[in-house]
Order: C-alpha cells, then structure tokens, then sequence
C-alpha cells in the first residue's frame, strides 16, 4: 500500500468566497500561481537582490542531523554571515538551511515587496513573516507549527518538494510526546515499513513549489520539505477564529515548549528515550486500531 499521496489543487487566482468555500472551511491546502505575481517580490527577489538587502548580517545555520536530546527544539548547528551562505547555496549542495528568519529585524527593505492576502481571510499576524533558506538537498524535518498558525508560503529562485499530512495522521506520523515535529529515524519520502510499519498507508498530499508559487497549508498540518536547488520563502500567518485553536497554540508556546525544554535540560538521552518509546506505542496502537477512521 504505502503513503498514499494525492496531488494538490492548484488555482490560478481564487476569490474570497471559493477559497473560504473550497479550502478555508474545510481546511485544505492549495497552491496559488498568480498571487505573488502581483507582489513587487516576484520580479526584485533574486538571490543578489537579498543578499544587498540582508548584508553581513551573521544568522544561525541548520543541518538534516538528528536533535541533541540535551538541546532545545531548533537549537542551530553553525552561523555564517548570510552574504557567504547565499553564495554556497547558489555554488554547490548543502544540507544547510536558514530557519525563521526575520526580515523585519534583518532586512526591513523586504517589507515593501510583499502584500499579506487580506483580500482572501483576516488574522494576519503581519509583524511575524518568516523567511526561509536552503541549499539543494537540504531537507525540513516533518512536523506541524507550534503557533497553528494558517500559513501562506510563497517560493522563490528554484523548485522545492513539498509532503502535506492532516493532523488526524500525527500517531501515524510518529509524533514525539510534548512536541511538533515526528520521530526523526525514518524518512517519509522513502519509508522503511519494515522497522516503521504504522506509515504504511497513511494518506498525504505532494506538490512541488516553483518560484511565485503560493502553498495554502491550513492549521496543524503536518509538512515536509525539501530544496531541489538552492532557493528561499517567505511565509505569512493568519490566526484561525477558533478561540480552541488559539488556546491550544498558546498552550503549546509556553506550557508545552517550556516543560519540554526543561525535561530535556533535566534528563537528556532518558527523556529522548522515552519519548520516542512512547511515538512507536501510540503508533503501533493507531495502526492495530485502524485510526485514524
């Protein structure tokens, strides 16, 4: 059987109406072609143009390894001045990535090429966009955004690989106890079903982002992703009305993220341990349980 993987819808442009109607309400990703086509964004967004934007600027850099049970969720690997990376991501492969970064600290310049999609829903969070780097090959671990936010994520300069789950699928997925992200030993875009067998037959959703692309990924789903070439995106958040999904996002940045840093802190490789025992549990029982129905 394996992953079962649909393709995604994919629009030209959408009004308000259909994409609440088709995709807001239901809650179903869907790539937008034509939206950042009318963003100064589309044209100015070369790898030059934001290198000069951003400058010497030195920021954080992170790799495909396993996390340190010790460290904190998104602890970085290294740091280079952003100047040196958008040359080695353009030169060659690497496994590399910048992660949320802020173009409001870093590079207030950028501010003016992009347009928040208010013409489709409200709840922009417009001081908190998120831009994103990565080398070719470079992969985002699986995982849902701890804010539960909705996010519209816009590519630029290249191609990226982009898997969608529901967030019914998380035990399927191997969801880590206390965290958002999945067990990190098995790789979902070529599952070993053998040692991981509660991913056999899990259903998702593929697409493949070009530059101008705009990916709809609605609260609390699941994404993976990976750099087909040396390329970035900027992702803007929208707040859901549901007063249930905002205080579980609030939960989840404070009590959850909190406590979990400090068991970590408290107990490294045995709390990790756990952890991940407790993933393979509640997997195995989906699976035998048939969840999710």
């Amino acid at each position: 059987m394996g992953v079962i993987l649909k393709p995604i819808d994919i629009v030209d442009d959408i009004t308000k109406e259909e994409f609440f109607e088709k995709y807001l309400r239901p809650r179903k990703p869907v790539v937008i072609k034509n939206m950042a086509r009318k963003w100064p964004a589309y044209q100015k967004w070369t790898m030059e143009y934001v290198k000069e934007a951003v400058g010497d600027v030195v920021v954080p850099l992170y790799d495909s390894a396993k996390a340190d049970p010790a460290a904190p969720i998104n602890a970085p690997t290294t740091e280079m001045k952003f100047g040196d990376y958008i040359d080695l991501i353009q030169r060659e492969p690497t496994d590399l990535r910048i992660f949320f970064f802020d173009p409001i600290k870093k590079a207030n310049k950028l501010l003016d090429d992009y347009i928040s999609p208010k013409e489709l829903m409200g709840g922009f969070l417009d001081k908190y966009p998120s831009m994103f780097f990565g080398g070719k090959g470079s992969v985002t671990f699986l995982h849902f955004d701890i804010d539960l936010a909705h996010i519209f994520h816009t590519h630029f300069n290249g191609r990226k690989h982009v898997l969608l789950f529901d967030y019914k699928w998380k035990d399927r997925l191997y969801k880590l106890p206390y965290a958002t992200y999945a067990l990190e030993d098995y790789d979902i875009e070529n599952p070993d079903f053998k040692n991981f067998p509660a991913l056999d037959g899990v259903e998702g959703i593929e697409c493949f982002l070009e530059h101008g692309d705009t990916l709809f990924m609605p609260t609390g789903w699941w994404h993976w992703m990976k750099y087909l070439d040396g390329s970035f995106s900027i992702s803007l958040r929208a707040w859901d009305k549901s007063w249930a999904v905002k205080a579980n996002s609030l939960w989840n940045l404070t009590v959850q993220r909190n406590f979990d840093n400090f068991m970590k802190g408290r107990f490294k490789k045995r709390y990790m341990d756990w952890k991940e025992k407790k993933a393979i549990e509640r997997a195995n029982y989906a699976l035998k349980r048939g969840l999710p129905k």
